[in-house]
């Protein structure tokens, strides 16, 4: 009888201790500001440098409970997790748009909820842009043209200012800001010169899979080619291979001019070796001014509709090894 009695005090002191751990814990949570971070995908290594990003300023540490989903690149996949972010009614909502439009109804539902929404990365277009509190990411339109002034210049450097160039353009995701924004810089800049044309442009989806798929079907009928303008770097991976493959050279001392966008560390390691003639910055760490913001919001402060980060351009003669190896991304 005494053991029992002695088991079922365990078992009520065990139920108390759990009792005790479980209120604890939901006190700790009532601390953390809750947050839903709809991410787009893990398509490249600037989308991963991104997501670490966010998740290192987002930790319990720093006084946040992180929901993290990643879309896998699908926007009806983002709908369904902003849906169940209200449903669980987080604090803010953080969302990294897979394409600019198709957002107004499930962002007047996070409003109707009373849950703030930043934009992360690209921009979202609605009727509204009260239906979203601000925006962090580049200026892709700048980031374009920068390229664009660029590769005017070194044609002329090159005795080449008046030749005709032949430009093949690996689009990234279609719909996308950036995608948008640095076609717009170049279809301008070539519509303002006559001697350049985009012999084609390729849908490389940001991916080097699909860079180097499109790259390498092209160039089996067409290897007039003076440049590649690559809307990133992984899909500037994939087209590297397919040159090499199809023997083409490229680069500081090749037939082939390369442009990438994203300026992510092994892409910097072949513009120093000169494989890559420019690389075009697109910072990827949006996490401190992300928790900057929130904690504004918190204070009761005024925030920026947009908010653009810091951001360089790279060629073989401003790069260093120390440089790319100290580089976080």
């Amino acid at each position: 009888m005494k053991r029992i009695i002695s088991l079922a005090l365990c078992f009520l002191i065990l139920l108390f201790a759990v009792g005790c751990s479980a209120a604890e814990d939901e006190k700790s949570d009532d601390n953390l500001i809750v947050v839903g971070f709809s991410q787009l995908g893990s398509e490249s290594d600037w989308r991963a440098a991104n997501t670490q990003s966010i998740s290192l300023a987002l930790s319990e540490e720093n006084g946040y409970k992180l929901l993290f989903d990643n879309a896998k690149q699908n926007q009806e996949n983002q709908l369904m997790a902003i849906r169940n972010f209200i449903l669980q009614g987080v604090d803010i909502i953080v969302l990294a748009p897979a394409a600019e439009t198709g957002w107004d109804n499930v962002l007047l539902e996070a409003k109707a909820a009373g849950i703030p929404v930043i934009i992360v990365d690209r921009e979202v277009s609605v009727e509204d842009e009260n239906l979203y509190m601000g925006r962090i990411g580049s200026d892709f339109l700048k980031e374009g043209e920068i390229a664009v002034s660029w590769l005017g210049n070194k044609l002329v450097s090159l005795g080449r200012g008046t030749e005709q160039i032949n430009i093949l353009h690996v689009k990234g995701t279609d719909g996308s800001t950036a995608q948008i924004m640095r076609t717009r810089a170049l279809e301008e800049g070539v519509a303002g010169r006559s001697n350049w044309t985009i012999a084609a442009q390729l849908s490389g989806e940001f991916t080097e899979a699909k860079g180097y798929e499109v790259v390498r079907d092209y160039l089996k009928t067409n290897t007039d080619i003076d440049v590649i303008y690559s809307e990133n770097d992984n899909m500037t991976f994939g087209a590297m291979r397919a040159l090499d493959e199809a023997g083409l050279t490229y680069g500081e001392n090749g037939e082939i001019i390369i442009i990438s966008f994203d300026a992510v560390r092994e892409a910097l390691g072949y513009c120093l070796e000169g494989k890559i003639n420019l690389c075009v910055e697109c910072n990827p760490l949006h996490g401190a001014l992300l928790d900057q913001l929130i904690k504004q919001y918190y204070a009761g402060e005024s925030i920026p509709k947009y908010t653009y980060v810091e951001e360089a351009y790279f060629t073989r003669d401003n790069l260093s090894l120390e440089f790319i190896e100290n580089r976080l991304y």
